[in-house]
């Protein structure tokens, strides 16, 4: 079956570094966009970062320059190198695989706290 695993959250001071993996199985993972979704208790959820199949990247206006989004097709693996936290980052960041279906991962808890 389908499966997106996200790895990688925590908890970590403002200021810190995290990098979250989305590893994928059972997928042609070059064909699909992969983003990263983010979502805060009592907030919508919103698109952080994607990446194309072709390696186009999109960001937030929230984490340009913050964040980096890469992606390992030999490894079905996608990246969010996630610099320079702050405490409003804090949220559940969820995997989402896109092409002509879509995938969800389960989400992975990032927490931003001194």
């Amino acid at each position: 079956q389908v499966q997106l695993v996200e790895s990688g959250g925590g908890l970590v001071q403002p200021g810190g570094s995290l990098r979250l993996s989305c590893a994928a199985s059972r997928i042609a993972f070059s064909l699909y966009t992969i983003s990263w979704y983010r979502q805060a208790p009592g907030k919508q959820r919103e698109l952080a970062a994607s990446i194309t199949s072709g390696g186009n990247t999109n960001y937030a206006d929230s984490v340009k320059g913050r964040f980096t989004i890469s992606r390992d097709n030999a490894k079905n693996t996608v990246y969010l190198q996630m610099n320079s936290l702050k405490p409003e980052d804090t949220a559940v960041y969820y995997c989402n695989a896109q092409w002509r279906t879509s995938y969800w991962g389960q989400g992975t808890q990032v927490t931003v706290s001194s």
